[in-house]
């Protein structure tokens, strides 16, 4: 995880968060009035989750990816990992709070830094968000709808995948019956980043990976400390832009990967 003197500073207009709804900016209104009508009777209040969104140069697609999100929730922090382009500025001028890394660390990283801020300043909830634009943010009210018992909430995109490239399709096919086979639990997409999360869980998991193993990291140290996993369907958005995740390289790395965890990985007890 990066330290504070890693991280480029906050904006000045970045809140604390107490737990009360705060007075909105003129950018705000639109995002508070649709989270107090339409969503006010969600088993998790706008107030109590944040969207954590991880990227690396997505200028294009990063204010699009927030002002989705900022139709449900108050609050949206954009962690940039680095990023050579004007990610950040486009974050920022869309709502978004930004966390910047000076130099790239990796996506895992990018999560811890963003889950931690989000403890840091009150959250119960974090609904994580890739910065790209394929995840559908039309799909929010289903996370804020889902059981509370639940300490993580994976989306599952397999259901109608039709339009994701065949190769990637094939890797996370095959990733998901993994992690299925290990936990004795049915994970339909274990590669998918679009997740709530209950920050106290996150905090007690001990997560470590920096790359894309982190989906699957979260998915077995939540398994193995007892806590519930559950899925629901979500859309996927695929336009022009390119994947950074290379399905043989990063599968074949992904595969060393885990059959190390999965060495030292406890029999829980059912």
């Amino acid at each position: 995880m990066a330290t504070p003197g890693d991280l480029e500073g906050l904006p000045r207009s970045a809140p604390t968060h107490s737990g009360k709804k705060t007075q909105p900016t003129a950018g705000e209104d639109k995002a508070t009035k649709v989270c107090s009508s339409d969503l006010a009777t969600l088993p998790i209040p706008a107030s109590a989750i944040v969207a954590v969104v991880p990227c690396l140069n997505e200028e294009r697609a990063i204010a699009k990816v927030v002002r989705g999100a900022r139709q449900y929730l108050s609050q949206v922090l954009v962690v940039d990992d680095g990023s050579r382009d004007h990610t950040s500025a486009a974050a920022e001028s869309a709502g978004a709070i930004v966390l910047r890394h000076p130099q790239p660390q990796g996506k895992g990283a990018a999560l811890r830094d963003g889950v931690q801020w989000a403890a840091e300043h009150g959250f119960d909830w974090a609904l994580l968000m890739d910065g790209d634009g394929q995840h559908d943010s039309a799909d929010i009210p289903a996370f804020l709808r889902a059981p509370t018992s639940a300490d993580l909430v994976v989306g599952n995109r397999m259901a109608d995948c039709t339009t994701m490239p065949w190769l990637r399709r094939w890797a996370n096919r095959w990733v998901s019956r993994q992690v299925s086979r290990r936990l004795r639990t049915a994970i339909p997409d274990a590669q998918c980043g679009f997740r709530r999360v209950r920050v106290a869980a996150w905090q007690a998991a001990g997560l470590q990976a920096t790359g894309y193993e982190t989906e699957a990291e979260m998915l077995v140290k939540f398994w193995a400390a007892g806590f519930s996993i559950i899925s629901l369907p979500v859309r996927t958005i695929y336009g022009s832009e390119k994947s950074k995740f290379h399905p043989l390289r990063d599968a074949w790395r992904w595969w060393r990967w885990w059959r190390q965890i999965t060495r030292s990985l406890p029999h829980r007890a059912e």
